[in-house]
Order: C-alpha cells, then structure tokens, then sequence
C-alpha cells in the first residue's frame, strides 16, 4: 500500500509520544486495508522517507512483517494498529500525522510532517564567477543556476531591482501562487544569493502571490 503524495501499548504511550501519529479517521481506513490481508495480526504499516521533492518528503507506505522488523525501527501499537517508522527516518518524522487529504474527491493518504528537509543549494559543486556589479551577478546567477531548476517546475525567479546592498526578486510562471515558491526563494534562492554573492545583505520576495492560479496569501 503506497498512495501519497521496541513495542507499546496504547495504554502505555500517548499520542504525543508517537514519532508517527495516525488519526483517527485515517486509522479507520487503514485497519480496513490491513484486515483484507491473509494475517492481518502480523503486519505493520511501515513507513519510510525515500527522498526529497522541493520543500517538503518522499515517503513510502507499505505491510511489512512485524517479525522482520529491524531493531532500530520504531513499532508502536495505536488502537490496534501496529505502525513501524523506518530507522533511517525517525529524526525527521518525529511529530507527524498520518491522515486523510482534506479536499474533497482526492484519494490516499497524507502526511502532517513539522520538519523538513535541508534546502539545496545550487551552487553546491559549482564553480561560477560572475562579475560586475550586484545586478550583474544576480542576473547572471539567476540565468545560470536557479532559473534552469525553476524551469523543470514551470517557473523562474526575475531581478527587480537593487537597493545598495538589497535584492529584489520576483517569481513568475508556475511559482507564482505556488505554496512552495516562498519557500524556495527563502531557503535555495537567498541562500545562493548569499553564498555567491556575500555583498548582498538581504534578499526580498516582492512576488504578487495573489495573481498565481494557487494563491497561499490571503
């Protein structure tokens, strides 16, 4: 079963102690998955982060048999179900909710996860000089680096201006209105300004997100 995007009881851990946490309304879906299964008893659901997409975890969902469960592998018991964090993905999935998507007619599961992965940066392997002065590099980086990443998601990051040391950006195409692209511009874009770029002391995202087709300003 995969559709996303040491043993307790329940007696003896709250739910705030999971380091994942099924609702309820969840919980009652999955049992009925689980109970369709040969032995239902002696199965997990595992879950397990595969990757990095953007902003935010790849996960995986699948049975896995209790008895071939890695030592490390977290295993709680939540009102019948017995749910298995992977070793390699407790740290960061401490604190989320397994739960049902909340528009209506989407299918599957989704997961509630606090944390989130560390931002790439794109100059991370690269060398690139870039000359003259601060509108220059930016233009330059954001035609070299950024905008051929941004461009994969339908999308790209424009200079607006330069105030002594601070830059003004703006996104546009698909990253206009997107719920990342706040994210993006704060934590891959500023932060390759930055490394690229140590004059500049502040980056600025003037993006009118209400104009995108998914606004998250409100």
């Amino acid at each position: 079963m995969s559709d996303l995007t040491s043993a307790t009881t329940d007696d003896e851990t709250s739910s705030n102690d999971y380091v994942l946490t099924v609702a309820p309304e969840a919980l009652e879906q999955v049992l009925s998955i689980r109970d369709t299964e040969e032995d239902p008893g002696s199965i997990a659901l595992r879950v397990e982060i595969t990757g990095v997409k953007g902003t935010d975890y790849n996960y995986d969902l699948g049975w896995a048999p209790i008895a071939e469960l890695d030592a490390e592998d977290d295993l709680s018991l939540q009102s019948g179900l017995s749910v298995v964090v992977a070793a390699n993905s407790v740290e960061n999935m401490r604190g989320a909710v397994l739960d049902l998507p909340r528009s209506a007619g989407q299918g599957g599961f989704v997961i509630k996860n606090p944390n989130r992965p560390a931002p790439v940066n794109p100059l991370d392997g690269r060398n690139i000089e870039l000359t003259g002065e601060i509108p220059d590099k930016v233009t330059q980086l954001l035609e070299e680096v950024i905008n051929p990443g941004l461009a994969q998601h339908g999308g790209f990051a424009a200079l607006v201006g330069v105030e002594d040391t601070t830059v003004f950006l703006t996104m546009g195409g698909g990253c206009q209105g997107c719920a990342m692209s706040a994210a993006t511009l704060r934590d891959g874009i500023t932060t390759s300004i930055h490394d690229a770029i140590p004059e500049v002391t502040e980056v600025i995202d003037v993006t009118d997100h209400n104009a995108g087709d998914n606004p998250f300003y409100t």
